[in-house]
C-alpha cells in the first residue's frame, strides 16, 4: 500500500469514528450549506462557528496576480457568517458538525 493511500484510508477512517465528511467532502458541503462546525482551539478552547463557503454568501474578492493560494492538508478556511470575517480551523480537531437553515434572517440547527 502506497503512502497516499494508506493516508487517505486513515483520515476516511477519522471521519468515520467522529460522524463527519472526510476533509474533500466537507469542503465541498460548505461550498452548498451553512454549517455549525464545533471545534477544540489550539490553545484547547471550545469554539462553535456558524460558517459557509458559498458563494452567495461570500465577499467578492479581488484575487492578487502570482502563485495561485494553496489548500491546506490540515486546516480549512471558511467564511464566519456571524462575524462576517474569514477564519480557519484545523480538520483534526473538529468535535460536530451540524447542518442550519436560515429563517427570518438567523440561523437556525437542523441536525441531519
Amino acid at each position: 500500500m502506497d503512502l497516499q493511500t494508506k493516508s487517505s484510508t486513515v483520515a476516511d477512517t477519522i471521519a468515520t469514528l467522529k460522524n463527519i465528511p472526510t476533509m474533500e467532502d466537507l469542503r465541498n458541503v460548505l461550498g452548498q450549506n451553512v454549517l455549525v462546525i464545533d471545534f477544540t482551539k489550539l490553545n484547547g478552547d471550545k469554539r462553535v462557528m456558524t460558517c459557509t463557503l458559498r458563494e452567495d454568501m461570500k465577499p467578492n474578492e479581488v484575487i492578487k496576480e502570482g502563485a495561485p493560494k494553496k489548500v491546506s492538508d490540515t486546516n480549512i478556511s471558511v467564511w464566519d457568517v456571524n462575524a462576517q470575517g474569514w477564519r480557519s480551523f484545523r480538520y483534526d480537531r473538529i468535535n460536530s458538525i451540524d447542518y442550519v437553515e436560515e429563517y427570518q434572517n438567523e440561523w437556525l440547527t437542523v441536525n441531519r
